[in-house]
């Protein structure tokens, strides 16, 4: 099993979520994060004053899926959420030793 996480712009959210539904991978979690990579944040002015504002908002969508789904997650995720500027995001994949679905105690990929 692993572990797909993926940050990404706010308003590519819906598009990869609906792609990901469309491929057959369903379910994954969300959270709103901030950092900042190559982009290093922007400035914005408010009531006439300029900010620096360091780290830029985004969305992490975490994916649990099998080996065999990996590259369509990754492939989806990558098609979906480009725009080709900078700030796009990164996807990172993880192993995943366990899971367990608490419901029914069902535990590896039978879990998901």
């Amino acid at each position: 099993m692993k572990k797909v996480e993926a940050i990404v712009r706010h308003f590519k959210l819906e598009d990869v979520k609906n792609a990901l539904t469309e491929q057959g991978i369903h379910g994954m979690t969300v959270s709103e994060v901030r950092g900042f990579g190559r982009q290093k944040g922007h400035t914005e002015i408010y009531r006439g004053t300029e900010y620096a504002i360091d780290f830029v908002p985004k969305v992490k969508i975490e994916v649990i899926c099998t080996g065999d789904n990996l590259q369509t997650v990754i492939d989806t995720i990558l098609q979906t959420a480009q725009t080709g500027q900078i700030g796009d995001g990164k996807i990172f994949v993880s192993n995943l030793e366990e899971a367990v679905r608490i419901r029914t105690g069902e535990r590896g990929e039978e879990a998901l």
